[in-house]
């Protein structure tokens, strides 16, 4: 099986079923369905092959599949995968293939809908597996702009009541609406894409004009200062897309707007994006300029930890409290890569493989609870655990794995990242994580009690719900399943995840001895 071309199967499957659903499924809903599934399952199957049959004694980028587009320019197709970037790709495969079944009960133009979103999950596997820059950016690019109609579509609007200096502009440009939160989402991530566009091109001038090739670029030993503002510009490109702050105001906002596996994708993969291409671009390609802005990237960092997760506490809207948590769990990621230790790079990809599942956990629980009951207001509901056992037993978990709990992968995420921060340069980036997580436990617990496990709601309308029903609970069973397997078993991300990460550091470590030195 190793001549089998398994990235190029992973990336296309899904487009592969695009086009069969647009072509030859319209109007047959259940075929449409059933089309999506077996794309997504597919990937998820390669995937799995991939990630088990990684060499990680070998390490480096495996399954290399390469042919020419533009050789005049350098430009070619050029995949393969180390073992961060295996453990995205299978996170990717999980979420998707979760996600068809979050979605199946989606009516309004399904065939649309599914289309879109096997073609943003196609952008999303070509991210992580391009080592050409040109042609990563523009599987980027096809990630994020199928975001816009899947949102202004198929999205919901909220309630924001206008308040404050800026009342009078929130009820101008319409904020809560899916429209707004669809050209919101859409302008940042535009914006975010025009900084990554000119770090690439600035990159491949530097390098003459003669190749977009990841690897070639890392031998290359770029001018100090063209680093210090390429850095930057990847730094605030990406960022943008894994919400730093205060970049961050379209998550929430999208989040809460999005359909259901929209935002399963959203919080689960496309935000990993972000931190992905901060690490794996920024930080593979600029070492020098990594050391340098490392103290940047960790304050920030500590900052979204704080702010999302008190600002998660203030939410009264389900969907608000889960979109300002994934601000500050991305937090974590960044604070993790930014210590340039072992453990805290570690902790910040296990972080993205973790939260990635749990989000998307989340995500499909508030879905099912707001298909169920019609509402996310959390003060109006209450205990619905008796009349849905599986939702609260699935959502508890997922709480749970959310503040760190020892079992879930969550708890291994953060310890290493926090390991990683206290033998750090700057040890007291601890103190705001292990902060962040203390105020996490507050809001989830409290969330979880009022919804599922407090008194029962006197609203007649929420005086018989049923529980989760038939493919409901494929998707909760799966990623429960996953969250608790790599909690028990963490070495099974940590193997493929230290192939990459040790590499990365033995690059960096003259830079940060020379750094302590001056």
């Amino acid at each position: 099986m190793s001549g089998l071309p398994f990235l190029s199967i992973i990336t296309w499957a899904p487009f592969v079923s695009a086009v069969v659903i647009m072509f030859c499924a319209r109007h047959r809903p259940l075929l449409v369905r059933w089309t999506a599934t077996i794309g997504t399952g597919i990937s998820l199957l390669a995937s799995l092959w991939v990630y088990w049959a990684y060499d990680r004694v070998s390490a480096g980028f495996q399954f290399q599949e390469t042919f020419a587009l533009v050789p005049s320019l350098g430009i070619s197709y050029f995949l393969a995968l180390d073992g961060m970037s295996a453990l995205m790709v299978l996170l990717t495969s999980i979420i998707i293939f979760a996600g068809v079944f979050a979605s199946w009960t989606v009516k309004q133009r399904s065939q649309e809908f599914y289309a879109l979103l096997l073609i943003l999950v196609t952008g999303v596997y070509g991210v992580f597996v391009s080592l050409d820059l040109f042609v990563l950016f523009l599987f980027y690019e096809i990630a994020v702009l199928p975001m816009y109609l899947l949102i202004g579509i198929w999205g919901s609007s909220g309630e924001v009541r206008p308040q404050g200096i800026f009342g009078r502009a929130m009820g101008w440009t319409g904020v809560g609406t899916k429209e707004y939160a669809a050209m919101k989402l859409t302008l940042y991530l535009l914006f975010g894409s025009a900084f990554i566009l000119v770090g690439i091109l600035a990159l491949f001038v530097a390098a003459g004009s003669r190749t977009f090739s990841f690897l070639e670029l890392q031998s290359i030993r770029f001018d100090p200062s063209l680093q210090s503002w390429v850095f930057l510009a990847f730094y605030v490109g990406f960022g943008i897309l894994a919400a730093i702050w205060p970049l961050h105001t379209w998550s929430p906002d999208g989040h809460a707007s999005a359909p259901t596996a929209v935002s399963m994708l959203h919080a689960g993969v496309l935000m990993k994006l972000g931190a992905y291409g901060v690490v794996r671009v920024g930080m593979g390609l600029l070492p020098e300029a990594t050391v340098q802005w490392a103290w940047l990237v960790g304050l920030i960092g500590c900052i979204n930890i704080v702010y999302g997760a008190l600002s998660a506490m203030a939410q009264t809207d389900l969907k608000y409290v889960i979109a300002y948590s994934s601000v500050s769990h991305m937090g974590v990621v960044m604070l993790g890569a930014a210590t340039l230790t072992e453990h805290g790079l570690n902790g910040s990809v296990f972080q993205m493989f973790a939260h990635g599942i749990m989000t998307g956990l989340f995500f499909a629980l508030v879905g099912l609870v707001y298909e169920k009951a019609h509402s996310r207001a959390i003060l109006k509901m209450g205990g619905f655990g008796t009349m849905m056992p599986g939702i609260a037993t699935a959502f508890t978990i997922g709480g749970l794995s959310s503040l760190g709990l020892p079992a879930t992968a969550g708890f291994v995420a953060e310890f290493l990242t926090f390991l990683g921060a206290w033998s750090s340069a700057h040890p007291w980036w601890l103190f705001p994580g292990v902060f962040g997580a203390f105020i996490t436990s507050l809001y989830v617990l409290r969330v979880t009690r009022y919804i599922f496990w407090g008194p029962k709601s006197d609203d007649p309308h929420f005086a018989h719900l049923p529980d989760a029903q038939g493919t409901e609970w494929a998707a909760l069973g799966i990623l429960v399943f996953v969250l608790v397997l790599f909690g028990v078993a963490p070495g099974l991300a940590i193997g493929p995840i230290d192939t990459a990460t040790v590499p990365l550091l033995e690059r960096l470590a003259p830079l940060m001895s020379a750094a302590r030195t001056r």
